[in-house]
């Protein structure tokens, strides 16, 4: 038993609506017609069976909202590191430039965490793969170890600004060999 309240509005237009003519005539959106076809792409792939044809165009569109659902899930993954760069940036500007042991471990932690998330990039997608194979995640693992570059790129600058790094000649002033002169002379240059 519904009620039709009296506040609810039907945005949906049908035939003998007053601008359902005009909106037919107009061309669709660009990216629409990509997606129609797509949706066309996959009910001619789907396999359907004389007796239930019912029943696996069902477990057909099931089968279908999983892997979407799969594939946004890797893409909220992806996007992990890119929400944590912010905060660890906040985190890294507001330890200075002094040598302390906050400082240190922030730094260390915006260099190790990349490194770690860069190196699980198999087990992180893991829950998304499809038996199948179906469901893409090259884009999704693309993005996740470019965003944890991005994050260590980050945690590279701070050590450089907290001159940690090696980047002047001065650094390396013990790795100069220094040549040894074979004559002296009493006579002053």
């Amino acid at each position: 038993m519904t009620t039709k309240r009296s506040w609810s509005v039907n945005l949906n237009l049908h035939e003998n609506d007053v601008g359902y003519s005009f909106l037919q005539k107009k061309p669709n959106p660009c990216d629409m017609q990509l997606v129609q076809s797509i949706a066309k792409q996959a009910e001619q792939k789907s396999t359907y069976s004389i007796k239930d044809d019912a029943v696996t165009a069902a477990e057909n569109k099931q089968v279908l909202a999983i892997r979407a659902r799969k594939q946004s899930k890797a893409m909220s993954i992806a996007f992990s590191p890119g929400k944590q760069l912010a905060m660890n940036a906040f985190m890294l500007w507001m330890s200075g430039k002094n040598l302390n042991v906050f400082s240190i471990s922030i730094t260390s932690m915006a260099i190790m965490n990349p490194v770690k998330g860069i190196m699980s990039v198999p087990t992180a997608f893991r829950s998304c793969e499809d038996p199948d194979g179906k469901v893409d995640l090259t884009s999704s693992k693309a993005l996740f170890v470019l965003l944890n570059l991005l994050w260590l790129g980050v945690g590279m600058y701070k050590m450089a600004t907290m001159k940690l790094l090696p980047l002047t000649s001065a650094d390396w002033e013990s790795y100069v060999v220094w040549k040894h002169v074979l004559e002296t002379s009493s006579i002053p240059p």
